[in-house]
């Protein structure tokens, strides 16, 4: 009889949860956790783990040392797109294929991008602050001159399954969509630019790229400085695609208008950062993809990827080249 696969779980998705998402898979999996939500507790989890369900937190990161520490490992399965929480070079050069979640919360953060635009273009979020201080901002807000959504020209950075389904949702709305990404989609219904034209036609720039060592630092002060005055930043992206500082400056020398940022340069924001007192800036903790049939449709991801790979099933989604055929060691 074939010894039942090591599954390491790795938190915040609880253990109650990946027990009952598992049970069906029985006797084939042997599903386990850290004793301790730490560093040693990781190390110590790993030293057997075959199949490792990420922590999309970071807190707990796969990093070099954490990868040298798992001798049998096989396969990283992130519920999540992103893998910044992994040393994606370390497991590439161990031959271990790495999958990511792409696509789980596409029409969740898509949503969230269009919502945040409209919340700017009206100045929701200002209207409601000042009323619940006692204030009737009703022309203060006229003269700051409210928009409506379908008249912005929208810029998407990134066209992977959160940016065209960004897109599709503003053009449904009678927007005039733009793209950038660094392969051009032929059948794509939005109009491919450059990115600095891209930057320099859009009044609402919507970032939904991975943050990969070529992204990082991609919207920098001097990019961002080619935005049309009065434009709007929404980044469900990564912190560090925008930098913060760089985002502030935008803001206070008006180049930008507004923004709404579900992430951040590091994470949980901190307590006295300055984007948490600007009157300009619509905050969300990392929760653009958050919905209920998101979560729903992570958790089965997860499932069915792990469950293909303890079958000897080809694995989907792999980011980083390595043969899907998950093998043992």
């Amino acid at each position: 009889m074939t010894a039942p696969w090591r599954v390491l779980s790795l938190p915040p998705i609880g253990e109650d949860v990946m027990r009952g998402l598992f049970a069906p898979l029985g006797d084939a999996v042997e599903l386990r956790f850290p004793r301790t939500a730490d560093r040693a507790g990781l190390h110590a989890a790993l030293a057997d783990a075959e199949i490792v369900i990420g922590d999309f937190t970071g807190r707990l990161a796969l990093d070099a040392a954490a990868v040298a520490a798992a001798p049998h490992l096989a396969f990283v399965q992130m519920p999540a797109v992103g893998t910044d929480s992994l040393d994606v070079a370390a497991l590439t050069a161990r031959d271990v294929p790495v999958a990511n979640a792409a696509g789980y919360n596409r029409r969740g953060v898509a949503e969230w991008a269009v919502g945040a635009a409209f919340a700017l273009c009206r100045q929701l979020v200002r209207a409601d602050r000042e009323m619940r201080a006692g204030g009737w901002p009703q022309m203060e807000i006229v003269e700051r001159r409210p928009r409506e959504l379908h008249a912005q020209r929208v810029g998407i950075v990134g066209f992977g399954a959160i940016g065209s389904e960004t897109a599709r949702l503003f053009q449904a709305l009678g927007c005039d969509v733009s793209y950038w990404t660094r392969r051009p989609r032929p059948e794509a219904s939005a109009t491919y630019r450059a990115l600095d034209d891209l930057v320099a036609s859009s009044d609402v720039l919507v970032l939904a790229v991975p943050l990969t060592d070529e992204t990082r630092g991609l919207l920098g002060p001097d990019r961002l400085a080619l935005l049309p005055d009065g434009a709007l930043l929404v980044n469900v992206a990564r912190g560090g695609i925008a930098p913060d500082d760089a985002v502030l400056a935008a803001l206070e020398s008006g180049r930008l208008a507004g923004a709404a940022l579900d992430v951040f340069d590091a994470e949980p924001l901190a307590d006295d950062h300055p984007l948490r007192s600007h009157d300009r800036v619509l905050l969300s903790p990392h929760l653009a993809g958050a919905s209920d049939l998101s979560q729903v449709n992570l958790v089965v991801m997860v499932r069915d990827n792990v469950a293909a790979a303890v079958r000897g099933d080809r694995v989907q989604n792999v980011v980083n080249g390595v043969d899907p055929q998950v093998k043992r060691r």
